[in-house]
């Protein structure tokens, strides 16, 4: 294992690579390649991204020998999984694609972007971001797993950072902690609380190996203040607060130092390590 380990914060990772615990073992980092496709000829892929979506892919390293019956398997796989459509791309003279509206001199720039040498295969997906990533996330593991990628002897190590500190639940109209309510937002975006809650980062942390989350932790709120703002923005009135965790506003208010922590998760280490 060579330290230190590679840091991501999580916007980065999931536009990545689909994951906020990516396995990088297999490579294949997912591309935004909305600039190439905002004039295309393609009118669906235009459409999307007038409309706010973005197209993004990844280059399946050997892929260009798959048969076309093995690239429909793909494709059908893709359609279980819930894309509603995936386009692939073969590199050559010219390049080759599954729509035929995409042009040569269109598809170059994209295959560039992804770094497909001649032997590859660029798969592209198109939708809403951070759903269009997990999708092409989920099927770069399927490929990655299919193509014998994902090395057992080797060990990947992650942090990723900058998570977002509130999630929204449009089903109850409220926002939740994604951590905890105790997690302590980045200083500069504290200001954001009450006008951009789903723009504030937390100082959270999630040490990731080969896929899976053995650890996580955070810096906890030690200003009284601050964890005052922080309920009300959770919708915690002040008589749920001092019911639920009036011990530890009260030690809040004796002056408590900055402090934070990580858990491991011993169990997911012992499993990786043993196959």
């Amino acid at each position: 294992i060579a330290p230190p380990f590679r840091r991501m914060g999580y916007a980065e990772a999931i536009a990545t690579y689909g994951s906020d615990k990516p396995d990088l073992r297999c490579g294949m980092a997912i591309h935004d390649l909305s600039d190439v496709f905002r004039d295309s000829e393609f009118r669906v892929f235009k459409q999307i991204i007038a409309d706010g979506g973005v197209v993004r892919g990844f280059a399946v390293k050997g892929g260009n020998r798959y048969s076309r019956s093995q690239l429909d398997v793909i494709v059908d796989q893709a359609k279980a999984m819930g894309f509603t459509g995936l386009i692939w791309v073969r590199p050559g003279e010219p390049a080759l694609s599954s729509v035929k509206a995409l042009s040569d001199a269109t598809l170059r720039p994209a295959l560039e972007r992804v770094q497909a040498t001649a032997d590859d295969l660029l798969l592209m997906a198109a939708g809403p971001a951070d759903g269009t990533s997990k999708l092409l996330g989920e099927l770069r593991l399927v490929i990655a797993k299919k193509e014998n990628l994902l090395n057992p002897e080797v060990f990947e190590f992650l942090w990723v950072t900058d998570f977002p500190l509130l999630e929204y639940n449009a089903e109850d109209g409220r926002w939740y902690s994604m951590h905890h309510p105790f997690t302590s937002p980045h200083d500069e975006d504290a200001d954001k609380l009450e006008s951009q809650p789903g723009e504030v980062r937390a100082k959270a942390y999630d040490l990731v190996l080969n896929g899976s989350e053995v650890g996580g932790g955070s810096i906890r709120i030690h200003d009284a203040a601050l964890q005052a703002r922080i309920f009300q923005r959770l919708g915690i009135t002040d008589e749920e607060a001092k019911l639920r965790f009036g011990f530890f506003l009260e030690a809040l208010e004796y002056g408590t130092p900055p402090h934070g922590g990580i858990a491991l998760g011993l169990d997911r280490i012992v499993a990786t390590l043993s196959g």
